[in-house]
């Protein structure tokens, strides 16, 4: 029996809300390559050290801004831990780390991607723990010798004005048809670099610069040239609904899109392209060179358990790993969830060239 593409899509949308986050994000899961050692559920130094709840617990996070920092640090204070959350953008984080290695600030990030959790587990700088709501997640959402492990999953999406007359079908032809009406986010931070990154992997070509062809980068090129980027304090949502702004469709995070529309009480529309939208993790991880490593873990255990993680959804419309906490999702992020379905990308081939193809716009094709 052939299926019409409708039909094709909606059997589509069914098996990925049914299965959520079994299979579907494997390829977000960045099939992590490092030693074979299996991590025990409080593995390594530390292992005997006890948590002591009165100490400062510095976060590193780029996932703080929209309240949920503010609401974390308060629901935290609740459970008795004193955290204090840096916010960092999402590029430059695994970075800082690194760079401080030696005099290290932070003792545990959140919400850094697989791509970047990579660079911090490549340099040495994280520890192997095992969180007691591993059993929840989908394990290939994590590094599979637990280095990191997976609290949230989002997608990446184009929104719409409610009242744009149409949307457009797909990032590749934005630029020659939305000239100067959709807003982009910068390449400093994860998403912006994300959404650029699941353009580039559709031209992929060994011959080509940088892995990619000609034609690709000729894509890359119109879609920089013909955006407009946000700049520092300007709002995806704000920019949108602005009716004297020519820009009617902006880039930003799921969770993002869900609290705007319910702050400004309205329903975007969502550009669902045939062949997906990047989903990226929202990872936890422990740095090595903290002194409260046992700490660390014992806020990691109370973050991603299934309560928690399902009252940070309803406030913040993020999907949570912990598929315990899926069943209680609220209905407009199944809705808005539902019309989309997860983009196939190699991100071992993005955490390869990722950096270079950055440089190499931001060198060339960014204003």
């Amino acid at each position: 029996m052939v299926l019409n593409r409708q039909e094709r899509q909606t059997n589509q949308k069914k098996k990925f809300l049914s299965k959520l986050l079994t299979t579907v994000f494997t390829a977000t899961a960045l099939a992590a390559c490092s030693s074979s050692t299996n991590p025990s559920s409080n593995s390594n130094s530390g292992a005997d050290e006890k948590a002591d709840k009165s100490q400062e617990l510095v976060i590193y996070s780029n996932s703080v801004s929209n309240g949920r920092g503010d609401w974390l640090t308060a629901q935290a204070k609740e459970a008795g831990f004193n955290i204090r959350m840096v916010d960092i953008a999402g590029a430059q984080l695994a970075d800082r780390v690194i760079a401080e290695k030696n005099n290290s600030v932070a003792d545990m990030v959140f919400g850094i991607g697989a791509v970047d959790s990579n660079k911090l587990r490549d340099a040495k700088l994280l520890e192997q723990f095992k969180p007691d709501w591993f059993d929840k997640i989908d394990s290939s959402l994590a590094d599979k010798d637990g280095f990191y492990n997976p609290v949230i999953v989002q997608p990446l999406v184009l929104i719409g004005n409610p009242e744009a007359k149409e949307m457009p079908k797909d990032w590749t032809e934005l630029a020659s048809k939305y000239k100067g009406q959709y807003s982009i986010y910068g390449l400093t931070g994860g998403t912006g670099r994300a959404i650029y990154a699941s353009i580039l992997v559709r031209y992929l070509d060994e011959k080509g610069d940088l892995g990619v062809s000609e034609k690709g980068w000729n894509v890359a090129k119109d879609y920089f040239a013909n955006a407009y980027t946000l700049q520092k304090g300007e709002s995806t949502v704000v920019k949108v609904l602005d009716k004297e702004s020519p820009v009617q469709y902006g880039m930003i995070w799921g969770s993002g899109a869900l609290v705007g529309q319910k702050e400004q009480n309205v329903e975007f529309k969502v550009m669902t392209p045939d062949v997906g939208v990047p989903f990226v993790t929202e990872q936890t991880m422990v740095l090595n060179t903290s002194k409260k490593k046992a700490l660390a873990k014992e806020f990691i255990n109370w973050f991603g358990q299934a309560k928690i993680q399902a009252e940070y959804s309803k406030n913040f419309g993020s999907i949570p790993a912990n598929k315990d906490a899926v069943s209680e999702l609220p209905e407009d992020t199944k809705k808005f969830v539902g019309q989309l379905k997860p983009q196939a990308i190699d991100w071992e081939v993005v955490g390869k060239y990722l950096d270079q193809w950055v440089e190499k716009a931001e060198l060339e094709y960014v204003k």
